[in-house]
């Protein structure tokens, strides 16, 4: 039977910062291995200005076990507002760690969405970088809304073959939704939805040199890349947000001020 209500899981003890109302993974990937079930989400500049105009997005997004914040405008904010330190960990980062780890000890993942071609891509890659782990496919329907059908094919493939890392690439916010809906009915121990990282890795999308990320400006690189279909979450919501951070720290500089008085 296909289930389709999330359910109550114990308690992910990982080190968080609070962010508004998210979360944000603040420890070092190792903390990943004491986890028994978990579902991981990433978080930037982009996804939180949607997410606050999509409830269903924002709801994916704290219902996950760990978020990771996947960009400098995500951890520049939080240094900003609160003073702390926190590293940034992208999709890429997570995929590139988990890969490591698996294939360390000959374990076995699943890729759940992208072209066919691109799962092709990915497998070939992965045998020449990874011989140690062990990946099964399966490229879901491009549609903008999966039917029930679909919904059970997919994890049908995913339990079949019990992977202990499930990555999830179907563009946000539409594979967080999924997964979140899901992921108690996907056996497997980490769902990680990671999104454009499927095209990275496979070589149909260059991710920006490590140059570009060393200097905080991946972002740049990307939107370089890709200007077309980049240039809204880059020039228009990056304004956005950090307009919503400088009027956050006005409210706290009042509010001292208030209680100073």
């Amino acid at each position: 039977m296909l289930k389709t209500e999330t359910t109550q899981h114990p308690v992910v003890q990982v080190t968080t910062t609070p962010f508004f109302s998210y979360s944000l993974f603040s420890g070092v990937l190792d903390e990943l291995h004491t986890i028994d079930k978990a579902l991981i989400n990433t978080i930037n500049q982009y996804s939180y200005c949607i997410a606050e105009k999509d409830t269903a997005f924002k709801e994916a997004l704290t219902g996950a076990e760990i978020l990771l914040p996947d960009g400098v405008a995500i951890t520049a904010s939080v240094r900003f507002l609160s003073g702390k330190r926190i590293q940034k960990i992208a999709g890429a980062d997570l995929h590139q760690y988990l890969l490591a780890y698996l294939n360390k000890k000959r374990g076995r993942c699943f890729y759940l969405g992208a072209s066919a071609e691109t799962l092709q891509k990915i497998q070939k890659r992965l045998e020449q970088e990874y011989p140690g782990v062990e990946a099964g496919f399966y490229s879901p329907p491009f549609k903008a809304a999966f039917s029930k059908e679909d919904n059970a094919a997919m994890i049908e493939a995913v339990n079949a073959f019990q992977p202990e890392v499930l990555f999830i690439g179907m563009t946000a916010p539409k594979q967080e939704k999924w997964a979140h809906q899901f992921h108690s009915a996907l056996d497997t121990r980490l769902t990680c939805c990671i999104g454009a990282v499927f095209d990275f890795y496979a070589g149909s999308i260059q991710r920006p040199s490590q140059i570009w990320i060393n200097l905080g400006l991946e972002w740049l690189g990307r939107l370089l890349r890709e200007p077309k279909r980049l240039w809204k979450r880059y020039l228009y919501y990056g304004p956005i947000f950090v307009l919503g951070m400088l009027q956050e720290k006005l409210k706290k500089r009042q509010g001292r001020h208030g209680k100073n008085r």
